[in-house]
């Protein structure tokens, strides 16, 4: 079935969950939304469903379901404010994001210059992983540097070294800032270090970051954001450098594996936290505590409610076909979806209602499309809560056409085969 505008209207969408869910109706043909409970004679919820209740005195809170994309709390979400290191998770991403397109190895060695080591050596930078001037370093290492223990150092080195001074590096971080949906955010330096009040960020935009890093880059956040300790140089007796993990809840609170703090006097402690427990993932910011201490018993209690107020139902497998999209000047006239991973619906323990799912996307699609590339959005709609958001990929590659394959196409709209 053809889909037009922004609400795509795929007959195989249909079909799938259909096959996924327990009496589950098929959509009309003007409709692409499909309508269910979680057993067969489930009543729908009518009323708006009981949001459990979570209270605070942080002025900036926001906690997401990454899996389902449900945002469960949220306060001062959109305020923005100097997050301090927590600019440094910008810098992994870039970083990262290099490493994944082939345009920087991750043994490439970086040669700290003289001027980093004197900007930001632990005298006059604040955290630092001990860097020496003319040292030579890898990219992997300063990675580890970067998040484990917060080296201004770390930032600065992977700066200079990729783009040649931090003032580029810069750019390019607002760049890809923008690209991944960061509307509220810029960067003044790549560490976060205070700069007169350019560098500002918002709750959302952060979860935004954190959301994509952990999607784009699964081996990266496990081999880079959960790592106890770093060792790095030596002191001058001789020994080895030894520093801990900065996350306040790493190693305490089970299932969490990342991200970043940050302390500023005009936000205050702030945290950019992650954890995974039975197949879910959870987001959090808090920022504007009073103390490390306040930083990491919000923290700690967030996450709680989080996993315990709330559960997740899987809908559909990481890998399940949901439709087909149209494809604009393509070899082929359309291309496959399928889930990344799996879509789940989270909802209050013991929700009892029912959900409407629909798959959304602008078609058709510009030719080439890559497989893996982000094509449309699987909507679920739980009676009485907000929607919920999970992306769907293009299952193949789909190259740009030339006059057959687009006669062809140009057949395929008119009669579906």
């Amino acid at each position: 079935m053809r889909q037009r505008g922004i609400w795509a209207k795929v007959g195989a969408a249909v079909l799938t969950l259909a096959a996924l869910a327990v009496a589950l109706p098929a959509a009309s043909a003007g409709d692409a939304r499909l309508k269910n409970g979680p057993a067969q004679n489930a009543p729908a919820q009518k009323a708006a469903a009981s949001r459990p209740l979570y209270v605070t005195q942080a002025p900036i809170v926001m906690l997401k379901d990454l899996d389902s994309g449900a945002i469960l709390f949220s306060r001062g979400a959109d305020k923005r404010f100097a997050p301090a290191s927590m600019a440094k998770v910008m810098t992994a991403y870039v970083v990262l994001e290099l490493i994944k397109k082939g345009e920087l190895d991750r043994n490439r060695q970086i040669t700290v210059s003289e001027a980093t080591w004197k900007k930001w050596n632990g005298g006059n930078g604040g955290s630092t992983m001990f860097l020496r001037p003319g040292e030579k370093i890898s990219v992997d290492e300063l990675l580890k540097g970067l998040i484990t223990v917060s080296g201004n150092d770390a930032a600065a080195a992977l700066a200079v070294g990729i783009d040649g001074s931090e003032a580029a590096f810069v750019k390019r971080m607002n760049a890809v800032a923008a690209d991944i949906g960061m509307a509220s955010s810029r960067f003044g330096t790549p560490n976060g270090w205070p700069d007169g009040g350019v560098t500002k960020v918002s709750a959302a935009d952060l979860i935004t970051l954190a959301d994509r890093l952990i999607r784009d880059h699964p081996s990266g956040y496990a081999r880079y954001f959960s790592l106890s300790k770093l060792q790095h140089g030596t002191s001058p007796d001789g020994k080895p450098i030894v520093q801990p993990n900065l996350n306040p809840i790493l190693g305490r609170f089970e299932g969490a594996d990342g991200l970043k703090t940050g302390h500023t006097s005009e936000a205050g402690y702030c945290f950019l936290g992650s954890a995974k427990r039975d197949g879910r993932r959870l987001i959090m910011v808090v920022a504007g505590m009073r103390s490390e201490k306040a930083r990491r018993d919000e923290a700690e209690r967030l996450m709680t409610w989080g996993f315990e107020a709330w559960e997740g139902r899987e809908l559909l497998p990481a890998g399940a076909s949901v439709g087909r999209l149209d494809v604009g000047k393509g070899a082929k006239p359309a291309v496959a979806t399928e889930t990344g991973m799996a879509v789940r619906m989270t909802v209050p323990k013991g929700y009892v209602g029912g959900y409407r799912a629909v798959m959304r996307s602008k078609t058709p699609l510009p030719a080439p499309v890559a497989r893996g590339a982000r094509v449309a959005d699987l909507v679920v709609r739980p009676d009485g809560l907000p929607p919920q958001t999970t992306p769907l990929l293009a299952s193949a590659d789909v190259g740009e056409g030339g006059w057959w394959a687009r006669a062809r196409t140009g057949f395929y709209r008119l009669t579906g085969l």
